[in-house]
Order: C-alpha cells, then sequence, then structure tokens
C-alpha cells in the first residue's frame, strides 16, 4: 500500500491493499480492495463524508480537481479519471491531444460497476450511472444515465 500526503476528518476504512495519496478523506469514508486513488500536491482529491468505493476503483485527480460527493456509492472497477490521452506518445497526441478537465461527483450519487468517468464531467446530486456506462458529458442531479456514450434514461422525483 502506498499512503502519502493524506488529510483524515474523521474514522476511515482503508483497506491495506488499497494505493492512496494527495487525498482529504472525510468521516465514514470506506475504501475497498485494490483500489488507487490519487490527486496530486496541486490537486487534493477530494471524497466526503460515508461515501464508499469499491474493489478495484481508480480514480485519477492528479492533473485536475476531483471531489467525489458525501453519501457516494461507488461500486467495483470504476475509473474516474481528470486527465486521458496517449500520454506516452506525442506523435499521437496529434491527433488525440490529452484532455485534462476537473471532475465533480455530487451527494448521494451511485455509480455502476465498471463505470467510467472522464474529464470535465459534474455528476449532480442524486444521479445514478447504469454499469458499463461511459460518462463524458455532465448531467443535472437527479439523473439516471446509462450507455456509451452515457444518455439521460430518466429523471428520478
Amino acid at each position: 500500500m502506498k499512503v502519502g500526503n493524506i488529510v483524515i476528518k474523521g474514522r476511515v476504512d482503508l483497506d491495506p491493499s488499497s494505493s492512496i495519496n494527495n487525498l482529504i478523506l472525510n468521516d465514514g469514508v470506506k475504501i475497498s480492495k485494490r483500489c488507487s486513488i490519487f490527486g496530486s500536491e496541486k490537486n487534493i482529491l477530494e471524497i466526503g463524508e460515508n461515501s464508499y468505493i469499491g474493489m478495484n476503483t481508480i480514480i485519477n485527480g492528479f492533473n485536475a480537481k476531483v471531489i467525489i460527493g458525501n453519501n457516494v456509492s461507488i461500486a467495483q472497477s470504476v475509473n474516474i479519471m481528470s486527465d486521458s490521452g496517449p500520454n506516452a506518445s506525442p506523435e499521437m497526441q496529434v491527433f488525440f491531444p490529452i484532455e485534462t478537465g476537473p471532475v465533480k461527483i455530487g451527494d448521494h450519487c451511485w455509480l455502476g460497476a465498471n463505470s467510467i468517468i472522464m474529464p470535465n464531467v459534474t455528476l449532480g446530486d442524486f444521479c445514478v450511472v447504469a454499469a458499463n456506462s461511459f460518462v463524458s458529458c455532465s448531467f443535472e442531479s437527479h439523473s439516471v444515465v446509462g450507455g456509451n456514450p452515457a444518455k439521460l434514461i430518466r429523471k428520478l422525483k
């Protein structure tokens, strides 16, 4: 387990197989097995109170700010990224520039298994992301979204 530059505000449950750094963890956060969750010294990643991170999840907040709200449920194998692109190939970046931007997940959201949240996405409070969805744009509070790319399925009432 790699751990560094972490502020813990209350009691947290962290599986020792996970790697975390440059984070603020609020009271009641639970991080399952084999997660990789990191910000940078410039972009401290924040996870709100009573949020749950499922096993094998990756949350990359290195190049832009990532904020996970309170009471957020993140299922297994979710990928949340603040940057995406062919970072090892400057020549390929001519065709596919690296996309960088903040990610904000509102309070009481539920992200289904294997979902991917891309840079520059904001999910309002009480959003649901269906399993296996690719989210590349923002959605308002109370949205249920799914698909590849994710589209609005319905609104919660």
